[in-house]
């Protein structure tokens, strides 16, 4: 082996993310374009004001415990793994292993596909390029952040704060016209919700499933605690300002579609952000929201790209079989063979997506079981690591331990019940790739030996 690569593969990262720049990473992993659809399904699973609201306070009331229990976790072991690390610690190698295939092939990458295609949806409005126009410009968009966050992490958390800050203002917009600008909505009609009361059943489920969907993104500061200067001091107050913040501009951009569209129109809506925009500046409300969209597609895919690289890295760092993954570029302050790597399965899954489009909802529900499965065997590492590695420096721990992590874990586990019971057919599809990595795993284990 040579000097250079073997220098390449000791190299380690460095903390070079301030305080400013980790809130602004999570802000733009959490706000994605989520917020611009899915208000009008929440709506039309509760099917009142009071409840829509609250479930949305819930949303981010779970999502601050569930940052505390990773904060406690993040400064305690960090490293560029995140939940792949804490895992591993816990439980072991091969549980570890099948969540870093997890999100190597169904997580982020899936993330990043959607969310290219997103933004290839919105730009064949403005330029359309002919059959495949929005294929077209969602590989061009995933190569070109591929090689802006290739070149290093300066460059990759640079556009991010450009990406989060345009985004943000995306929303203040939206709830300046909702709030300000908009007339008075027609009279209220009464919305079905999801089948019975809404605290029961499909009704309360899907509703909480697309809610913390919206908020999901700030686990991912984990793969991030290493590079943050003063971890033990940045990582819970980024997380806490990050989630505050965008819990805030939630509620308000919930509160500009019910006062600018009404509660029937908003729960009935394919694209409530959309028609919001139309009702309030007609046509050039449209050109409005087509480029928000489209910048918050370029947010999750930029943002999705920085984490996913990292626990791809760490995948790479333990397992022989997929070594090539775990080289950290020294000069670059990132893990370059690990982003090629995301890059090429995100394009595949793209040309993929050019033969057969899977819907917005479709591919949040071929995520759910693994993603809430992963959420609740995180919040367990907690309690086990406190008993398996009692005296670890804690710089962070959970208030009120052990009842926050509980509720945690037991929201977790709800979750991931009713993604199984409720959205059965795409979750399935999930679950048999998780399972192919099952046998990634006996390969990779007879390598080592």
């Amino acid at each position: 082996m040579s000097t250079a690569s073997t220098e390449q593969q000791a190299a380690v990262p460095r903390q070079t993310l301030s305080m400013t720049d980790a809130c602004a990473m999570i802000v733009g992993l959490i706000v994605g374009a989520g917020i611009f659809g899915t208000p009008s399904i929440v709506a039309g699973a509760v099917g009142d004001t009071g409840t829509l609201m609250a479930v949305w306070v819930i949303g981010g009331v779970f999502s601050i415990i569930g940052a505390l229990c990773y904060a406690e976790l993040a400064t305690a072991f960090p490293s560029a793994g995140g939940e792949y690390h804490f895992i591993q610690r816990a439980f072991g190698r091969s549980l570890a292993f099948l969540y870093g295939w997890a999100r190597m092939t169904v997580i982020v990458a899936g993330s990043i596909a959607v969310f290219a295609y997103l933004f290839g949806d919105y730009m064949s409005r403005v330029v359309n390029l002919g059959e495949y126009s929005s294929a077209i410009w969602a590989a061009l968009v995933v190569v070109l952040l591929t090689a802006v966050n290739y070149r290093g992490i300066r460059e990759g958390k640079a556009t991010q704060n450009l990406f989060t800050t345009l985004e943000v203002g995306g929303l203040l917009l939206i709830v300046l016209a909702g709030l300000v600008f908009a007339g008075p909505p027609p009279a209220p009609a009464p919305v079905a919700g999801g089948g019975g009361p809404w605290y029961m059943g499909a009704g309360l489920a899907t509703a909480m499933i697309f809610v913390l969907f919206t908020y999901g993104g700030w686990n991912d500061a984990a793969y991030i605690s290493a590079e943050v200067r003063n971890p033990s001091r940045n990582m819970a107050r980024s997380l806490l300002i990050a989630i505050s913040v965008v819990a805030l501009l939630y509620l308000l951009v919930n509160l500009a579609y019910l006062k600018g569209l009404g509660y029937d129109a908003m729960a009935r809506s394919d694209a409530v952000a959309a028609d919001l925009l139309k009702t309030v500046w007609g046509s050039t409300g449209e050109k409005l929201i087509a480029v928000m969209i489209a910048i918050a597609a370029l947010t999750s895919v930029n943002g999705s790209m920085i984490v996913g690289a990292r626990s791809n890295y760490a995948l790479g760092r333990d397992w022989p079989l997929l070594g090539y993954l775990g080289r950290w570029d020294e000069a670059s302050g990132s893990p370059r063979n690990a982003m090629l790597v995301q890059g090429v399965i995100a394009l595949a899954l793209v040309g993929l997506g050019a033969v057969q489009k899977s819907g917005f909802k479709a591919l949040v529900e071929y995520s759910l079981p693994v993603f809430w499965g992963f959420f609740l065997i995180t919040g367990i590492a907690l309690f086990v690591l406190r008993s398996k590695e009692p005296d670890a420096p804690r710089p962070f721990k959970v208030p009120l331990y052990p009842v926050l992590p509980a509720v945690f874990v037991l929201m977790c586990g709800y979750l991931l019940y009713s993604s199984l019971t409720y959205h059965r057919g795409n979750a399935m599809v999930g679950l048999a790739v998780l399972a192919a990595g099952a046998v990634v795993l006996f390969v990779a284990k007879q390598k080592n030996k």
